[in-house]
């Protein structure tokens, strides 16, 4: 019988310690067959940061360095200027890059630095407990609001690729889903582009992922999919925010 599908050599034989219906598991397995098309293995960086991807050395089966809360984009930027002919990337979530980490990919982005960063919205801090993240929706309980986040006390949530979209060192900026299997296949072409942006040398490329939280949500995973698609995506519509003109 013919062999038409099989698990990615960039992915370690192992079972992942996710919960139940999180996306992080569906991004890592897209992140693995995109650098297996690519044949970029060998020559691929991976840049961990602090919070449930902290441990994404452990499942993929390349490179990965772990950096401090919010600095992956600074270890990237030095990793990629020391060694031009890797392929470098970030993986972060939202506490991670739009809290303590936000001038970190402000500037990396402005300065159009050469490299891949996948960002894992989600809208909540999911390791520590579900406290209010920059990108938790207004409304949305957490266990630091837990009678919905109000903007008048708590502010508006932050919109990254909105954000990132006014600076001329971008190169690429789409956000898309994995709450479906349509949504996973334009996940899979997005993150494609923004590696193949690097490797043509384009500059700065991220990819925004709305990524099912069913723990902290306090759903089941059914609902946090549906949550997703139905509530999540109103405040982050899915689609290009910026597309640089191919050299």
């Amino acid at each position: 019988m013919k062999k038409v599908f099989s698990k990615p050599e960039s992915l370690q034989d192992k079972s992942n310690s996710y919960c139940p219906g999180c996306g992080h598991g569906i991004i890592h397995h897209i992140i693995a067959e995109v650098i297996d098309e690519l044949g970029i293995r060998e020559k691929t960086i991976g840049i961990a940061p602090v919070g449930c991807a902290v441990f994404a050395y452990y499942y993929w089966n390349f490179d990965v360095t772990e950096a401090a809360h919010g600095r992956p984009p600074a270890v990237a930027t030095g990793i990629k200027r020391c060694l031009p002919d890797r392929v470098v990337f970030t993986y972060q979530g939202d506490g991670d890059l739009a809290a303590i980490g936000t001038a970190e990919i402000i500037h990396a982005a402005n300065r159009g630095e050469n490299i891949t960063t996948i960002f894992v919205n989600n809208a909540n801090y999911g390791m520590t407990g579900g406290q209010m993240a920059p990108t938790t929706i207004l409304g949305q309980k957490t266990t630091t609001t837990p009678f919905g986040r109000n903007a008048k006390r708590d502010g508006y949530p932050l919109k990254v690729c909105e954000l990132l979209s006014s600076l001329d060192g971008v190169c690429y900026l789409e956000r898309v889903a994995v709450s479906t299997p349509k949504n996973v296949l334009r996940a899979k072409k997005a993150i494609k582009k923004a590696f193949e942006n690097q490797l043509n040398e384009r500059g700065f490329s991220l990819v925004e992922v709305l990524s099912q939280c069913p723990t902290d949500w306090q759903k089941t995973p059914t609902d946090a999919v549906k949550w997703v698609d139905e509530v999540l995506s109103k405040t982050f519509p899915l689609g290009v925010y910026k597309e640089c003109v191919k050299k």
